[in-house]
Protein backbone atom coordinates (compact mmCIF):
# COMPACT_ATOMS: atom_id res chain seq x y z
CA UNK A 1 0.00 0.00 0.00
CA UNK A 2 1.36 3.41 -0.92
CA UNK A 3 1.79 6.03 1.75
CA UNK A 4 -1.05 8.55 1.70
CA UNK A 5 -0.32 12.22 1.22
CA UNK A 6 -0.21 13.29 4.87
CA UNK A 7 2.01 10.37 5.88
CA UNK A 8 4.32 11.18 2.96
CA UNK A 9 4.44 14.77 4.15
CA UNK A 10 5.48 13.61 7.63
CA UNK A 11 8.44 11.69 6.28
CA UNK A 12 9.39 14.38 3.80
CA UNK A 13 9.24 17.21 6.32
CA UNK A 14 11.47 15.37 8.75
CA UNK A 15 13.96 14.76 5.96
CA UNK A 16 13.80 18.40 4.88
CA UNK A 17 14.41 19.57 8.43
CA UNK A 18 17.36 17.25 8.77
CA UNK A 19 18.84 18.45 5.51
CA UNK A 20 18.37 22.09 6.46
CA UNK A 21 20.02 21.59 9.83
CA UNK A 22 23.00 19.69 8.51
CA UNK A 23 23.74 21.83 5.48
CA UNK A 24 22.95 21.68 1.78
CA UNK A 25 26.15 20.09 0.50
CA UNK A 26 25.71 16.72 2.22
CA UNK A 27 23.44 13.74 1.78
CA UNK A 28 21.23 13.01 4.76
CA UNK A 29 19.52 9.80 5.83
CA UNK A 30 15.75 9.93 5.74
CA UNK A 31 13.55 8.93 8.64
CA UNK A 32 12.83 5.17 8.41
CA UNK A 33 9.25 4.30 7.64
CA UNK A 34 7.18 1.65 9.36
CA UNK A 35 4.44 1.16 6.74
CA UNK A 36 4.92 -1.64 4.26
CA UNK A 37 6.24 -0.39 0.95
CA UNK A 38 6.55 3.14 2.25
CA UNK A 39 10.29 3.52 1.90
CA UNK A 40 10.15 2.89 -1.82
CA UNK A 41 7.22 5.28 -2.35
CA UNK A 42 8.93 8.04 -0.40
CA UNK A 43 12.01 7.65 -2.58
CA UNK A 44 10.01 7.79 -5.77
CA UNK A 45 9.97 11.58 -5.84
CA UNK A 46 13.67 11.59 -6.71
CA UNK A 47 13.59 8.81 -9.29
CA UNK A 48 10.81 9.89 -11.64
CA UNK A 49 12.91 12.14 -13.87
CA UNK A 50 16.03 14.22 -14.17
CA UNK A 51 16.92 17.02 -11.78
CA UNK A 52 15.49 19.71 -14.02
CA UNK A 53 12.06 18.05 -13.95
CA UNK A 54 12.22 17.64 -10.18
CA UNK A 55 13.16 21.28 -9.72
CA UNK A 56 10.30 22.28 -11.99
CA UNK A 57 7.90 20.20 -9.92
CA UNK A 58 9.14 21.67 -6.65
CA UNK A 59 8.80 25.21 -7.94
CA UNK A 60 5.09 24.63 -8.62
CA UNK A 61 4.51 24.65 -4.87
CA UNK A 62 5.17 28.40 -4.49
CA UNK A 63 4.74 31.65 -6.44
CA UNK A 64 7.42 32.02 -9.14
CA UNK A 65 9.12 34.84 -7.24
CA UNK A 66 9.58 32.51 -4.26
CA UNK A 67 10.20 29.24 -6.06
CA UNK A 68 12.93 30.53 -8.35
CA UNK A 69 15.13 31.51 -5.39
CA UNK A 70 14.27 28.64 -3.04
CA UNK A 71 16.52 25.72 -2.25
CA UNK A 72 15.27 22.48 -3.80
CA UNK A 73 15.93 19.09 -2.28
CA UNK A 74 14.61 15.61 -3.05
CA UNK A 75 14.67 12.18 -1.50
CA UNK A 76 16.42 9.50 -3.52
CA UNK A 77 15.48 5.84 -3.84
CA UNK A 78 18.30 5.10 -1.37
CA UNK A 79 16.57 7.20 1.30
CA UNK A 80 19.14 9.98 1.10
CA UNK A 81 18.23 13.64 0.82
CA UNK A 82 20.17 15.49 -1.83
CA UNK A 83 20.26 19.14 -2.77
CA UNK A 84 19.22 19.75 -6.36
CA UNK A 85 19.68 23.51 -6.12
CA UNK A 86 20.80 25.83 -3.36
CA UNK A 87 18.60 28.78 -2.48
CA UNK A 88 18.95 32.37 -1.35
CA UNK A 89 15.59 33.34 0.17
CA UNK A 90 15.21 31.06 3.21
CA UNK A 91 12.62 28.77 1.61
CA UNK A 92 13.11 25.08 0.89
CA UNK A 93 11.01 23.22 -1.68
CA UNK A 94 10.43 19.56 -2.47
CA UNK A 95 8.96 18.06 -5.66
CA UNK A 96 5.76 16.05 -5.93
CA UNK A 97 5.74 12.45 -4.77
CA UNK A 98 4.16 10.68 -7.77
CA UNK A 99 2.96 7.72 -5.67
CA UNK A 100 0.48 9.81 -3.64
CA UNK A 101 -3.10 10.35 -4.87
CA UNK A 102 -2.64 14.01 -5.81
CA UNK A 103 0.06 16.59 -6.44
CA UNK A 104 1.93 17.56 -3.30
CA UNK A 105 5.08 19.61 -3.95
CA UNK A 106 5.70 21.91 -1.00
CA UNK A 107 7.79 24.91 -0.07
CA UNK A 108 8.35 26.30 3.42
CA UNK A 109 10.38 28.76 5.44
CA UNK A 110 12.76 27.96 8.31
CA UNK A 111 10.15 28.51 11.04
CA UNK A 112 7.86 26.01 9.31
CA UNK A 113 10.71 23.50 9.15
CA UNK A 114 11.22 23.87 12.90
CA UNK A 115 7.49 23.39 13.46
CA UNK A 116 7.56 20.25 11.31
CA UNK A 117 10.49 18.81 13.25
CA UNK A 118 8.58 19.34 16.51
CA UNK A 119 5.55 17.65 14.94
CA UNK A 120 7.61 14.64 13.86
CA UNK A 121 9.28 14.37 17.26
CA UNK A 122 5.90 14.71 19.01
CA UNK A 123 7.21 17.73 20.87
CA UNK A 124 5.39 20.99 21.42
CA UNK A 125 6.36 23.58 18.79
CA UNK A 126 7.54 26.98 19.94
CA UNK A 127 4.40 29.09 20.28
CA UNK A 128 4.49 32.36 18.41
CA UNK A 129 7.25 31.26 16.02
CA UNK A 130 5.07 31.61 12.95
CA UNK A 131 5.96 29.62 9.87
CA UNK A 132 4.57 29.62 6.35
CA UNK A 133 4.13 26.77 3.86
CA UNK A 134 3.05 26.79 0.23
CA UNK A 135 1.25 23.92 -1.52
CA UNK A 136 -0.04 25.79 -4.55
CA UNK A 137 -0.16 22.70 -6.76
CA UNK A 138 -2.55 21.03 -4.33
CA UNK A 139 -2.44 18.64 -1.44
CA UNK A 140 -3.37 15.05 -0.81
CA UNK A 141 -5.70 13.51 1.72
CA UNK A 142 -5.35 13.88 5.49
CA UNK A 143 -7.20 13.51 8.76
CA UNK A 144 -8.42 16.88 10.00
CA UNK A 145 -8.35 15.78 13.64
CA UNK A 146 -5.44 13.35 14.08
CA UNK A 147 -1.94 14.69 13.33
CA UNK A 148 -0.53 11.18 12.97
CA UNK A 149 -3.26 9.36 11.04
CA UNK A 150 -2.00 7.53 7.96
CA UNK A 151 -5.32 6.29 6.55
CA UNK A 152 -9.01 7.12 6.85
CA UNK A 153 -10.94 5.46 9.67
CA UNK A 154 -14.43 5.91 11.03
CA UNK A 155 -14.39 9.17 12.94
CA UNK A 156 -11.00 10.62 11.98
CA UNK A 157 -12.58 13.12 9.56
CA UNK A 158 -10.56 12.56 6.41
CA UNK A 159 -10.51 15.62 4.16
CA UNK A 160 -9.28 16.58 0.71
CA UNK A 161 -7.77 20.00 0.14
CA UNK A 162 -6.72 21.52 -3.17
CA UNK A 163 -4.11 24.25 -3.66
CA UNK A 164 -3.49 26.00 -0.35
CA UNK A 165 -1.05 27.71 1.97
CA UNK A 166 -0.55 27.03 5.67
CA UNK A 167 0.27 29.16 8.68
CA UNK A 168 1.85 27.19 11.51
CA UNK A 169 3.19 28.02 14.96
CA UNK A 170 0.83 30.90 15.75
CA UNK A 171 -0.63 31.53 19.21
CA UNK A 172 -3.94 29.79 20.05
CA UNK A 173 -5.91 33.03 19.96
CA UNK A 174 -4.99 33.43 16.31
CA UNK A 175 -6.60 30.11 15.42
CA UNK A 176 -9.65 30.97 17.53
CA UNK A 177 -10.65 33.41 14.79
CA UNK A 178 -11.21 30.61 12.26
CA UNK A 179 -13.54 27.59 11.92
CA UNK A 180 -12.44 24.48 13.82
CA UNK A 181 -15.07 22.03 12.61
CA UNK A 182 -13.97 18.41 12.59
CA UNK A 183 -15.40 18.07 9.08
CA UNK A 184 -14.58 21.49 7.63
CA UNK A 185 -15.59 23.38 4.55
CA UNK A 186 -12.27 23.15 2.69
CA UNK A 187 -13.19 25.97 0.33
CA UNK A 188 -12.62 28.55 3.09
CA UNK A 189 -9.80 28.97 5.65
CA UNK A 190 -10.07 26.45 8.46
CA UNK A 191 -8.00 25.08 11.32
CA UNK A 192 -6.57 21.61 10.91
CA UNK A 193 -5.74 19.55 14.02
CA UNK A 194 -7.60 22.03 16.23
CA UNK A 195 -6.94 21.69 19.94
CA UNK A 196 -3.58 19.95 19.46
CA UNK A 197 -0.11 21.56 19.70
CA UNK A 198 0.07 21.19 15.92
CA UNK A 199 -3.05 23.11 14.94
CA UNK A 200 -2.47 25.23 11.87
CA UNK A 201 -4.45 27.33 9.46
CA UNK A 202 -5.25 25.90 6.06
CA UNK A 203 -5.99 28.60 3.48
CA UNK A 204 -7.35 27.48 0.10
CA UNK A 205 -6.24 29.62 -2.79
CA UNK A 206 -8.62 28.38 -5.52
Amino acid sequence: MNFNGRAWRLVALLAVGSAYAQGPSEQHPAHPQSEGGGASSAGASATGGDDAKLIGSAMQAAPPSVGKRAAVIAMGADGQMRTLRQGSNGFTCMPDNPTTPGPDPMCMDKAALDWANAWMAKKKPQQGKVGFMYMLAGGTDASNTDPYATRPTEGNHWVKTGPHVMIVGAAPEFYDMYPKDAQPDTTVPYVMWAGTPYQHLMIPVR
